[in-house]
């Protein structure tokens, strides 16, 4: 019975460690990524898309995104959108693109890149704790309801501390290439 809510939980941590993942993509680092602006929210027409519903969005080298709006009314608004946002990336129009050319990081916005990433970090463990305690309360009623017997709570327990640890070390590792990226 323990093993089963064990198993419950995975998907739930699979999850949390995938969008650790998108939001890592997203912190700017010495490269520039696609993934960094492909969200951000453009206002046109008093409708909000985000950029990439209303452009094709490429790498031009490791330092340069180039930006096609399907249509050149779109420009203005784009413009304006990444602009406000703070990566300190100035879009430039080109006929009809936008450039984005990531300067070298000041150690003032290294330092700020990595508080961003401490509090993403911890804001993912506090999902991998949230679910390890919904599972360990799940176990811990099992066994008031006599479904799980007392010896099986302490293997569930422990199975289930293996598990989070596991994606703890997981998230600690996609952390620790995350700070190399952004030391470069």
């Amino acid at each position: 019975m323990y093993k089963e809510i064990i198993e419950k939980i995975k998907p739930e941590l699979e999850k949390a460690l995938r969008f650790f993942e998108g939001e890592l993509a997203k912190i700017r680092t010495s490269r520039i990524s696609i993934f960094l602006v492909e969200d951000i929210k453009v206002n046109y027409l008093e409708e909000e898309y985000s950029l990439k519903e209303l452009a094709s969005i490429s790498l031009e080298s490791g330092r340069s995104v180039i930006i096609h709006p399907w249509d050149k009314s779109y420009i203005p608004s784009i413009l304006k959108a990444i602009e406000q946002e703070k990566f300190s990336l100035t879009p430039v129009a080109e006929k009809d693109t936008i450039r984005l050319s990531t300067p070298p990081l000041s150690s003032e916005y290294r330092e700020e890149l990595f508080r961003i990433l401490k509090e993403k970090k911890e804001d993912v463990r506090k999902t991998i704790r949230y679910f390890r305690d919904k599972a360990w309360d799940q176990i811990q009623e099992g066994v008031k309801t006599k479904e799980i017997r007392e010896d099986d709570k302490f293997r569930g327990k422990e199975e289930l501390q293996k598990l989070v640890d596991q994606y703890n070390k997981k998230i600690e590792e996609m952390a620790e290439r995350k700070e190399k990226e952004i030391k470069e």
